[in-house]
């Protein structure tokens, strides 16, 4: 009797899937919702070409820099570079010797556990 009601259910539901679909292709007249349809909707009434702005041709770059401050700005980074390298290597010796110390206070915890035991 179950299994009756199931099949019955399921032909049911089955005919009530089919009857919602239509046989024409999803994309006849379908036109993706994005944020672009907005934009160019916006966008199609102007009819002017863009034009230059005199004001931001004026505008001159950066001055140029000598030879002597572009050699001293190297210098000083080459210099700050070796700073860098020395303190890395520092830092490098401080976690190892930290670590030399961790490895001993390991071994004295050890060593005290097998005199407890």
């Amino acid at each position: 009797m179950k299994k009756s009601i199931s099949l019955l259910a399921l032909g049911a539901l089955s005919a009530a899937l089919a009857a919602c679909g239509s046989a024409e292709p999803a994309s006849t007249e379908a036109r993706p919702d994005t944020v672009e349809v907005p934009a160019d909707d916006a966008l199609e009434a102007v009819t002017e070409e863009p034009v230059s702005d005199e004001a931001l041709e004026e505008v001159e770059g950066p001055p140029a820099v000598s030879e002597e401050t572009a050699t001293a700005a190297a210098n000083s980074a080459a210099s700050l570079a070796a700073e860098a390298e020395a303190a890395a290597a520092e830092a490098e010796a401080a976690a190892d010797a930290a670590n030399s110390a961790l490895d001993q206070i390991g071994d004295a915890v050890d060593a005290a556990e097998e005199i407890v035991d």
